[in-house]
């Protein structure tokens, strides 16, 4: 799955750079956007990189955690929510319209609850690699009906908050002392549970991570993730083929994709944050991966809504390379 990934083209980040050094403004004035514009060259492969077709993979599905209580929400809303998308009436499609970005929705497990990860796995071996399958296909369609030259990967589903620092306190189980503490640094609100229920949902995270142990870290987001955790990671794995750049977004996305950086340190090269969400285990997570996000709106949505956000700074960053005279172009070298 993560055998011989290419890697970006470093003739056209180092022309890009170069450009960049010599635009007219001063010397690291835009440093931040130059970064992403170098990082944007490499992944299209050419010095003249440009956001014209973005696509955004929203991967939606059910998760069994949800009957425990873990959400504020039951878990009929992720069904509806996947209508809501297509219907063109959800945020994230809205958010699209304003970006001049297409929306794709992909049904991944909506009806077909994973395994409830507090007593039993979330997949067996045969259901992951459907799951990362489905990925590896959305983004094969985003290239063939959309010409994606850039990717957004989102998700949809109740309880997936808890999957998520299932997932996270998993790969990092060597950073705490216990499952409790553990539980208790990835696990956040969500959908906006509190108090008492937030307590509960902590426990919920402790007793899965008491329940696996030590395990590696794509088994990590087979045995305590989703459906359409593991569609994100192969989403991820298949753009990382094609040499599309992709902007992740909030917590869950983030940690879909983080097995990948663990199993394999690199992978995620082509991966840049669009934004760090209010769910504290975001901000964490993104440190431990070494991504700066794009912008810190304190959003907790999902559904690649903030990555959507970032788009337009992408854009930005790159034309404010190419489309900006050098000093000598303008007679002043």
């Amino acid at each position: 799955m993560l055998g011989d990934l290419p890697g970006p083209d470093e003739h056209a980040q180092q022309a890009l750079a170069d450009r960049a050094s010599q635009v007219l403004r001063p010397a690291g004035a835009f440093e931040r956007l130059d970064q992403v514009a170098v990082w944007l060259a490499g992944w299209q492969r050419t010095p003249e990189p440009a956001v014209e077709r973005p696509v955004a993979l929203v991967f939606a599905a059910d998760h069994g955690v949800a009957d425990e209580g873990v959400s504020a929400y039951p878990a009929e809303v992720t069904a509806a929510m996947v209508s809501a998308v297509d219907s063109g009436v959800a945020t994230v499609a809205a958010v699209a319209r304003q970006v001049g970005a297409v929306v794709r929705c992909d049904d991944v497990g909506v009806g077909v609850p994973t395994g409830n990860i507090r007593t039993q796995d979330a997949m067996s071996v045969g259901e992951f690699e459907a799951a990362v399958n489905a990925g590896v296909l959305a983004v094969d369609r985003a290239v063939t009906d959309e010409g994606a030259d850039l990717l957004v990967l989102g998700e949809l589903g109740i309880g997936n908050t808890t999957a998520a620092a299932a997932v996270c306190g998993l790969l990092f189980a060597d950073d705490t002392a216990s499952s409790a503490e553990a539980a208790a640094c990835w696990t956040g609100p969500g959908t906006g549970v509190h108090a008492g229920a937030l307590d509960h949902k902590r426990s919920v995270v402790r007793d899965v991570l008491e329940r696996v142990g030590r395990v590696a870290p794509l088994d990590a987001l087979r045995r305590a993730g989703g459906r359409e955790l593991a569609a994100i990671a192969g989403a991820a794995v298949a753009a990382r083929r094609r040499s599309i750049p992709v902007i992740l977004d909030g917590f869950i996305g983030t940690a879909a994709a983080a097995p990948l950086a663990l199993a394999a340190p690199g992978s995620l090269d082509h991966c840049i944050a669009g934004h760090c969400s209010a769910e504290p285990g975001h901000g964490a997570l993104l440190a431990k991966l070494g991504l700066e996000p794009l912008v810190r709106l304190d959003l907790r949505l999902g559904e690649g809504t903030g990555a959507l956000i970032a788009v337009p700074l992408v854009r930005i960053a790159a034309a404010a390379v190419t489309d900006v005279a050098t000093f000598a172009e303008w007679g002043l070298a």
